[in-house]
């Protein structure tokens, strides 16, 4: 997979949205990079700013969004500069999104055939004929049986599971350059969950599609990501290689998130929730805002926000530990067991091939 080419770079990024009680500052100067055939993880609490950040690249913020500084650079393009018809141009046919709840993706009054190819039409001007050929090809590709019959049935006639498909297959039969993928998984059980990860695995080798996978699931990560971006409070605190993230988290945030993962042994210990809450984006703290739940904060996260400090040429964490001066502080010893455990009895069986829905 060649991941030389950079098909995609956020800079700087500040979103604000205007609300009854003032102005929210939900995205605080994000910056990151995708590259072609890699799959980026964002990672990070409910109101991290994962949703947003991604939603700025589709053209989809609300009306009461504000974009107040940075670029979204398409191909050196700016998507923030261009207007609604450029990205209607770009939106499902270079960069497409798979949506956490497939019902409310696919519309209920048309059959799942159309629903499929009608991207097919409007972007590349393809003929409702061979459109709905392609579609077809689309419903055996992500595996849904029966195809040539079931291509004229309804969304209410699938199972999540195959809706889900469904909305995949809508995705990427434009052969998109960019996949979001916003939780695409969280409402599904476990065994569908295995199976769609795979099939979006599967279908990335086949047309070399980058992957920006939002999540809150780090065994999803795990199993998925090249490269894992965690975000807190609007900003990105700590990034780097799956590897590195897991193996050699640097934040404390971070070792919160995996300290506090499920793991098959988890019934012979207890998890350990992040405590408190996160910071209220209507005033932002000053210094670290992961502080007030820090329990190795030290005097200067009070006072100043941590710039990022180097961990290798690919790994990066905004935490004032790692300054020369810091008391040094090791990761707590229990997220190495269990991440060991994850690694062992779950990450190993999570690359068999998955049973047919």
């Amino acid at each position: 997979m060649d991941t030389s080419k950079k098909v995609l770079e956020v800079k700087n990024l500040k979103i604000d949205f205007h609300t009854y009680a003032g102005t929210v500052k939900a995205i605080r100067d994000v910056s990151f990079d995708l590259n072609q055939g890699e799959t980026l993880a964002i990672v990070g609490e409910s109101g991290s700013g994962k949703t947003v950040t991604t939603k700025t690249i589709m053209g989809l913020l609300a009306n009461n969004a504000e974009v107040v500084g940075g670029t979204v650079e398409f191909h050196g393009k700016d998507i923030l500069k261009m207007g609604d018809k450029d990205l209607q141009n770009i939106r499902g046919k270079d960069i497409a999104e798979i949506f956490q709840d497939p019902m409310t993706s696919l519309d209920p009054t048309m059959k799942i055939g159309r629903q499929i190819a009608e991207p097919l039409m409007i972007h590349k001007g393809v003929s409702k004929e061979k459109a709905m050929n392609r579609a077809l090809e689309m419903l055996k590709l992500v595996g849904i049986k029966d195809a040539e019959e079931r291509i004229n049935d309804y969304p209410h006639q699938f199972s999540g599971g195959m809706r889900q498909r469904i909305v995949i297959a809508i995705a990427l039969i434009c052969n998109p350059e960019v996949l979001i993928a916003d939780e695409p998984t969280t409402a599904l059980d476990v065994t569908i969950q295995a199976q769609i990860l795979d099939l979006m695995k599967e279908l990335q080798e086949k047309i070399s599609t980058s992957i920006i996978f939002i999540t809150h699931d780090l065994g999803v990560v795990a199993s998925m990501a090249d490269r894992v971006a965690v975000m807190y409070a609007g900003k990105i605190v700590e990034y780097g290689s799956v590897d590195e993230i897991f193996y050699n988290p640097q934040h404390p945030y971070t070792w919160g998130l995996l300290n506090s993962m499920p793991t098959l042994d988890t019934a012979k210990g207890q998890l350990e929730p992040i405590p408190g809450t996160p910071p209220d984006l209507l005033d932002p703290p000053v210094g670290d805002p992961f502080a007030a739940r820090n329990p190795y904060a030290m005097k200067i996260d009070e006072e100043q926000e941590p710039p990022f400090f180097k961990v290798s040429e690919s790994h990066y964490a905004a935490t004032w530990l790692l300054h020369p001066e810091a008391p040094k502080v090791t990761p707590p010893a229990e997220i190495t067991r269990r991440w060991k455990i994850y690694d062992e009895k779950f990450r190993i069986e999570s690359t068999n091939d998955a049973v047919g829905e």
